[in-house]
């Protein structure tokens, strides 16, 4: 076999195991309905099996047929997504309740199970891949390359034209044609060429989607850059899924009436209303009740608005209602700046959605109707955010006191603004208790006055002027028709019992939201794990004493690539929060970050090939600078300079790989072994700490921190050793 042949595979593997991954992820997020603490659970699955194949593949040097083994693998790795894709579609109602809320268990034990074959596969490649060249830095760079390239391709093309069996598809044919360019595989390559064709020709996307809801017709299936959208309908009722959550549900009027009256109940006479999300449910339609109002409707993901003018037109369809595809705080930081109709404007404004769309069930952009400079300078007098629970980090940019700060300057002088933050059934938890407590005291930083409303979710409703329960009078006087929002139903839910619950709830010890320190994110996952106990016990003793051993038996290099892995896994997390949180949910920043880190790893790694040993040292402590210089660079809230210090981080981290490789004295299978797996398990211990535990904990700047001194004292190791 030649050299040129297994790089050129090895970085068909790379872009291979990129674009699967990003794909099967969130598939597996979608089919467990899970939050980042499930994608943690998950992602770090990947990198710990990653890992394990790694080391299993530390003997491959002693395999007799290895370019056999070689090919097998790469036809493995082309196929077996496409299975697993299916099985897992497949299988979730069958192995699991239909319907139910999977714990943490049920998610580590179904994730583990289906990404077994393929993550033992590539780790296993990547070994046996050192071992057939000699070249360890060589191949950790073509696989970076390949890594590149497919980050790019997925984030930028393929999410946006293809569903999730097509987009598997094409890393499919990729390293089958690889596998082609073996004169004694060809034939099995053409074969298996055409069967993955065949199989997308068929439309397996669609056939195995029909699976997944029994009972119902899928009338709607398509990616965007924010999720996978589903839209279902049975017995009349038409359901909005987005990775596997209930987004939407038409006949859920009691849940559309709570959100929109609380709020407007206190401002009767409100003109200018700003709604982020649920509009397409309904909610922008009920607050045109009001006759003075009008509502700006913000909804970041276009597909969204799409369907929901294919399904459900009438909810969005009247002149009142100005339609806005953009971030929600990208918008509000926009009104604040006065910037409609700039370069810096990246949304889409519609004076009547029913004449703007283009209905072609991918997008839905608006045209450009400008409003007068008076209009545009007005500022609201309701803001109401109807948005799912902030139960993942994205959905908390939205509950921070950063945003309740920018959402105060949006406001007029009495403004209100409103949003629930949990579901109340007659009793809180010690853990709801420290929701709703971090709720209130992170919105009453900028507004005085903080009405908190125990109906079905428990809302919050703000502002500088007064406030009122007597929202059934409101709502009387203001002859607004309503058929749950009504006096009966209000005096069921604001029973003295109730409302003395919520108080003694707002005395819990908590802390204040912040952007980069996001405890309200950590509460309602402290709070979602009651619901499913898992007890670690001995489990997790035992895990803790295996990873004890582990590090006190890594050799000094490989020490370094473990703090190098969990590093570049735990910065990483840090540094997409900071992108969020600074440049809203725009997809193809996200993107550009991903591929600066991933270019940054391989030039890292291409650059450093024939550095001496001696520079290890200095490497571990190059990454613990970069990481204590991170929070300073997002407090900056300047993207070109956050960009490059991304690609810093990542090139010093890909520096460490080859120049520990030289350290370790060898460049067979062993080593590459020793390093690839030290290196994915430091990886995953970054994304299941610092996703799921750390960064909510503790903040931005403490992860920084402990990750710095990882890295010195890695760096100490091997300088003295």
């Amino acid at each position: 076999m030649t050299a040129w042949l297994i790089f050129l595979a090895v970085g068909a593997v790379g872009a291979a195991s990129v674009i699967t991954q990003l794909a099967l992820l969130r598939e597996m997020l979608g089919t467990f309905a899970g939050n980042e603490l499930a994608l943690g659970i998950m992602l770090g699955n990947w990198l710990l099996l990653t890992g394990l194949g790694a080391w299993l593949g530390r003997k491959s040097d002693k395999l007799h047929h290895r370019e056999t083994v070689w090919v097998a693998g790469l036809v493995l790795v082309a196929v077996f997504p496409l299975m697993q894709l299916v099985l897992l579609r497949l299988l979730r109602n069958v192995v699991f309740l239909p319907g139910a809320t999977l714990g943490v268990g049920e998610i580590f034990a179904g994730s583990f199970v289906l990404l077994l074959p393929f993550c033992l596969g590539t780790g296993f490649l990547l070994t046996l891949a050192c071992g057939l060249t000699g070249d360890i830095g060589g191949v950790y760079v073509a696989d970076g390359i390949g890594s590149v390239a497919g980050g790019v391709v997925f984030s930028f093309v393929l999410i946006r034209y293809l569903d999730h069996f097509g987009i598997l598809c094409i890393p499919a044919l990729l390293t089958l044609t690889v596998v082609g360019c073996y004169r004694r595989w060809r034939v099995v390559a053409a074969v298996l060429c055409l069967g993955v064709a065949g199989a997308w020709w068929w439309d397996v996307d669609a056939w195995s989607t029909a699976r997944q809801f029994p009972g119902a017709r899928v009338l709607f299936r398509e990616n965007s850059p924010y999720g996978r959208l589903v839209v279902t309908e049975a017995a009349g009722q038409f359901n909005f899924i987005e990775n596997g959550l209930s987004m939407i549900a038409t006949h859920n009027v009691e849940q559309v009436e709570e959100t929109v009256h609380y709020a407007l109940a206190q401002r009767p006479a409100a003109r200018r209303v700003l709604l982020i999300g649920g509009g397409v449910a309904g909610t922008a339609q009920e607050v045109l009740k009001y006759p003075t109002a009008e509502v700006t409707y913000v909804e970041l993901d276009p597909l969204i608005i799409a369907a929901g003018q294919r399904f459900l037109p009438g909810n969005l369809n009247d002149s009142r209602i100005h339609v806005v595809n953009t971030d929600g705080r990208q918008f509000i930081k926009s009104v604040f700046e006065n910037s409609f109709g700039s370069k810096k404007w990246n949304g889409r404004l519609a004076r009547s959605f029913g004449n703007s769309s283009e209905a072609n069930g991918r997008d839905a952009r608006s045209t450009i109707t400008q409003t007068d400079s008076k209009d545009a300078n007005e500022k609201f007098d309701v803001v109401i955010v109807d948005l799912p629970l902030p139960v993942t980090a994205q959905l908390n940019r939205f509950y921070t006191a950063e945003f309740f700060a920018a959402v105060k300057r949006v406001l007029s002088t009495d403004g209100v603004v409103a949003f629930a933050a949990g579901r109340y059934e007659n009793y809180i938890s010690p853990q709801l208790a420290r929701v709703l407590a971090s709720a209130y005291r992170t919105v009453h930083e900028s507004f005085p006055n903080v009405l908190v409303i125990p109906g079905e979710r428990v809302f919050f409703v703000a502002s500088a002027g007064e406030l009122t329960l007597a929202i059934a009078t409101r709502l009387e006087q203001a002859k607004i028709a309503t058929q749950f929002v009504q006096r009966h139903y209000l005096a069921a839910m604001l029973t003295p019992d109730r409302l003395a619950d919520v108080q003694r709830a707002l005395a819990a010890p908590a802390g204040v939201n912040r952007d980069f320190s996001p405890v309200l994110y950590f509460y309602h996952l402290e709070n979602w794990l009651t619901q499913y106990p898992v007890r670690f016990g001995w489990l997790a003793a035992m895990l803790l004493v295996v990873l004890g051993i582990y590090l006190w038996r890594l050799q000094p290099a490989a020490l370094v690539i473990f703090a190098g892995g969990f590093a570049a896994s735990a910065l990483e997390l840090v540094l997409l929060l900071g992108v969020q949180i600074i440049c809203g949910a725009l997809y193809q920043q996200l993107g550009v970050i991903v591929a600066a880190f991933m270019a940054g790893l391989a030039a890292g790694a291409w650059s450093a090939r024939q550095w001496p040993a001696r520079r290890l040292a200095g490497l571990a402590v190059a990454v613990a600078a970069f990481a204590l210089m991170i929070p300073v660079v997002l407090r900056l809230g300047n993207l070109p300079i956050l960009l490059v210090v991304t690609f810093g981080l990542a090139a010093v981290v890909g520096m460490e790989f080859p120049v520990a490789s030289r350290a370790e004295g060898a460049g067979g299978a062993d080593t590459a072994s020793r390093l690839y797996s030290a290196d994915l398990v430091g990886a995953c211990l970054g994304a299941w700490l610092a996703g799921t535990l750390l960064i909510p904990l503790i903040g931005v700047t403490r992860v920084c921190v402990l990750t710095a001194v990882l890295n010195v004292v890695s760096g100490v190791v091997v300088w003295r050793r």
